[in-house]
């Protein structure tokens, strides 16, 4: 007689410096049928291959290979095999068992057949900054805010915009008609190993958030590939389609990807001075003057879609500013009111399709730029800058970010640091594929196009 199946909540919450043998040996108490061997594209999409038991040994050792010049971005036909590294400490059961049999995951580096580390692989990409963090001295925490849109299925199961609820910030039942999906969301997630904080429904009706505490900088990354993974894969099996589309409803709120970061040195935050007049240290200050200075050069990484900049539009709380500021939300970065070892800048422009490596290795890249050459900080701007007049606004040394994709690929283009955080390998890729999109999206008849100009002209 089979043994029942243990349950997912007894699988440990965090794995430290694991083995080959453990994962083994968790992957067979936990009767694990299949073994899913997660990574991102260079747009940020998640992708997998799957292993049947029988292959688990072989994914665990690095010697599963694929294809790699059928994924966005990654190897041209010429050089095109490429293995799965898994990392061991990422192994997880997922919670909702599948009918084929349960499922496990693993999340993966990119190396080529050579076992040499590939130059086009996201998730090394940010490892290369942590180092050159970790080189001067500091680690790097971040936290992000991820918002998404709950959107109903056509009666032939297509995407629509037809919301769910007409909720708007913190409703709750009978308005808020997502709390219990929200809930369900929060179990998976904790099932997962998260330390989920808040949820809550979010301005716009269809639109949610669910906080999870912050961590290091690759361990943020991981959340959040995993967070969409389990958002988009519970609302599809309830019957809804989950986006991470930043601007799906024109004249409503986007959805962003808030991004709380500080640096830290051993176990003390390198933000936190008690003696300045903000308790902000020379450090924090050069780190906000980095993300400013860099800001239209990594839009493009952070924003990455032509969708973004429909969000990135006065009439709403996303930031079109370049500028910061202590409590006003109308700047780029805000410094929120903690202190101590929660001392920290948010940059407030990220959205959510972006691909949380390449977004948060740009951004340490720009303040650890700011932090090298101690740039001194600008001065805050603690008034409402869309009321501003143009005086004002050049005496704050105000800029505006790019107003669509393809000046913010110009910006990228130009900015050196930006460039030598992603390496020539990505900067190539993610470039000729969004001038690409672009020159897609210009052959495009919009249907504004034709309510507005097919009768008058």
């Amino acid at each position: 007689m089979t043994p029942p199946r243990p349950s997912v909540a007894e699988f440990p919450r965090q794995l430290r410096g694991v083995s080959k043998a453990d994962v083994l040996t968790l992957a067979t108490d936990f009767q694990v049928d299949f073994l899913r061997l997660q990574f991102t594209d260079i747009q940020g999409v998640n992708k997998n291959v799957e292993v049947p038991r029988s292959q688990f040994a072989k994914a665990l050792d690095g010697e599963l290979m694929f294809d790699g010049s059928s994924i966005e971005g990654f190897a041209r036909i010429e050089e095109s095999d490429m293995l799965l590294v898994p990392d061991l400490d990422t192994f997880r059961v997922l919670p909702m068992d599948d009918e084929g049999g349960r499922v496990g995951r693993l999340l993966c580096d990119i190396y080529s057949p050579d076992h040499q580390p590939f130059a086009g692989c996201p998730r090394l990409t940010l490892k290369r900054q942590i180092t050159r963090a970790r080189e001067l001295g500091y680690s790097m925490m971040a936290g992000c805010e991820v918002e998404f849109f709950l959107f109903e299925k056509d009666p032939q199961g297509n995407p629509t915009t037809t919301t769910h609820d007409a909720g708007s910030y913190f409703d709750l039942t009978p308005v808020d008609r997502g709390e219990e999906l929200r809930r369900l969301i929060v179990r998976d997630l904790e099932l997962m190993g998260f330390e989920v904080e808040a949820a809550h429904h979010e301005v716009a009706p269809g639109q949610h958030e669910v906080d999870f505490r912050y961590a290091d900088a690759l361990t943020t990354a991981d959340n959040i590939a995993t967070f969409k993974f389990v958002v988009r894969s519970l609302a599809n099996r309830h019957g809804f389609i989950a986006s991470f589309m930043p601007k799906p409803i024109m004249g409503q709120a986007g959805s962003g990807m808030h991004t709380h970061q500080s640096l830290f040195k051993g176990k003390t935050n390198a933000f936190y001075d008690p003696k300045t007049e903000h308790q902000l240290s020379a450090v924090a200050l050069s780190y906000v003057e980095g993300l400013l200075q860099h800001a239209r050069g990594f839009c493009a990484i952070t924003n990455p879609l032509i969708n973004s900049y429909k969000r990135l539009v006065p009439g709403y709380e996303a930031p079109i500013n370049v500028a910061w500021s202590m409590r006003n939300r109308s700047p780029l970065v805000r410094i929120p009111e903690r202190r101590e070892d929660g001392t920290r800048c948010e940059l407030r422009m990220p959205d959510p399709s972006a691909n949380p490596y390449l977004s948060l290795t740009v951004q340490l890249a720009a303040g650890l730029d700011g932090v090298e050459h101690k740039l001194e900080c600008r001065e805050p701007v603690n008034r409402n800058i869309f009321r501003m007049s143009y005086r004002d606004r050049r005496k704050y040394q105000i800029d505006d970010l790019p107003r669509d994709l393809h000046e913010a690929l110009d910006r990228f283009e130009k900015d050196d640091v930006v460039k030598a955080a992603l390496g020539e390998h990505l900067t190539e890729r993610f470039l000729e594929a969004k001038r690409e999109e672009v020159a897609l999206f210009n052959r495009e008849v919009t249907e504004w196009e034709v309510r507005n100009y097919l009768g008058r002209y």
